[in-house]
């Protein structure tokens, strides 16, 4: 096994392209307006798109550092897997810290590159600027507090779910990124709407802090949301995992 510096530095390239591939792709990507016919056409990605390019960045890392650190990517599943017994407790503070540390220098030079369009600018009074997430006010759709909790932690859960799933080792294997990649895609097709979807601390992090305002304010609720639906994910298929085994 890789020491933890190893496998922690991976897991901090593995958020940053995650951070810099997803949001980057809702910032950059996914409006695209033509600008020489006469009636502007927007070219984007659009939704669908950006949710395609989260689940790609999940499957490419998977494949590129999962032999490494596991590719979690996400305090959430860091947090979830410890405590399903899949991750080492001692790892959990170094991931978190790197994931942290790679959304931050993902978002930022993302940053560094959207601002190199004249007239950029963000307004935190926008839903969804430069990728971030939120509730309320600045939920995408003007989704309820209540709403976004259940949202957060739902697709959090079944997220947990796949991933303890997809690396069972009763599970066919090599498919794993496969599963996680495209269930992760699913639940951005779901969630974008409600709070531009987080399901990962880290990943509202790094955008949050080039943005301030709400976004920054409502940060507490983008960690707590999504670690509370890991763990649930996390015990709900170890329960189920514990009773198949039983059974057989």
């Amino acid at each position: 096994m890789a020491s933890i510096g190893t496998r922690s530095a991976a897991e901090f390239f593995g958020t940053f392209w995650l951070v810099f591939g997803g949001c980057g792709s809702a910032v950059l990507a996914a409006k695209v307006i033509t600008p020489e016919v006469d009636t502007p056409i927007n070219i984007g990605i659009g939704l669908v798109g950006v949710s395609l390019a989260f689940g790609l960045t999940v499957l490419t890392m998977a494949y590129a550092i999962g032999h490494i650190s596991g590719c979690h990517l996400n305090p959430a599943v860091t947090v979830g897997l410890t405590v399903g017994g899949r991750s080492k407790g001692a790892d959990l503070i170094p991931y978190v810290i790197a994931q942290v540390l790679g959304a931050i220098a993902g978002a930022g030079t993302l940053y560094m590159i959207a601002s190199g369009k004249e007239g950029f600018a963000i307004n935190n009074a926008d839903a969804g600027a430069f990728a971030t997430n939120g509730f309320g006010a600045i939920s995408p759709g003007g989704y309820s507090m209540l709403a976004c909790l259940v949202a957060e932690i739902v697709l959090t859960a079944f997220f947990l779910f796949i991933i303890m799933g997809a690396t069972d080792k009763r599970a066919p294997a090599g498919f794993a990124p496969l599963a996680i990649g495209l269930g992760l895609t699913l639940i951005h097709l779901i969630g974008i709407p409600v709070t531009n979807l987080s399901v990962n601390p880290a990943r509202s992090t790094g955008p949050a802090l080039f943005v301030g305002g709400m976004q920054l304010t409502q940060l507490w609720f983008f960690w707590l949301a999504p670690i509370a639906g890991g763990v649930l994910g996390a015990l709900i298929y170890q329960a189920i995992a514990k009773e198949e085994t039983e059974a057989a």
